[in-house]
């Protein structure tokens, strides 16, 4: 069984910061892509940020230039640097996992998180 946890949401003022990280844990061999998704209320969950297990980065426009996504592979671990808030930045983050590999051989496919609520007024 392998099981993402995500930490670091919380209440902020417009332009303040925050960090997100997420932790797998199970007995993890590999983690290629991880990443994170947000979803605002009545919309779509939506890409925030993906990471490869090369360092390969990519961010949707809406957050280019203030979050950053970094990865700890010894740790099986993933983090969002969340910088200059804006409101429309407000809803549950999901830490993401596209494919983990187990010590004992399995496979796990889209792995998601429970979600950590960022609020962000104005």
């Amino acid at each position: 069984q392998v099981q993402l946890a995500e930490s670091g949401g919380d209440a902020v003022h417009s332009g303040g910061s925050l960090r997100l990280s997420c932790i797998a844990s199970g007995s993890i061999f590999n983690i290629n892509t991880m990443g994170w998704y947000r979803q605002a209320p009545g919309k779509q969950r939506e890409l925030v940020a993906v990471i490869s297990k090369n360092g390969d980065t990519r961010y949707a426009d809406s957050v280019k230039g203030r979050f950053t996504i970094s990865r700890d592979n010894a740790k099986n671990s993933v983090y969002l640097e969340m910088n200059s808030l804006k409101p429309e930045d407000t809803a549950a983050y999901y830490c993401n996992a596209g494919t983990v590999q187990t010590r004992t051989g399995d496979r796990y496919f889209e792995i998601w998180g429970q979600g950590t609520l960022v609020t962000v007024s104005s």
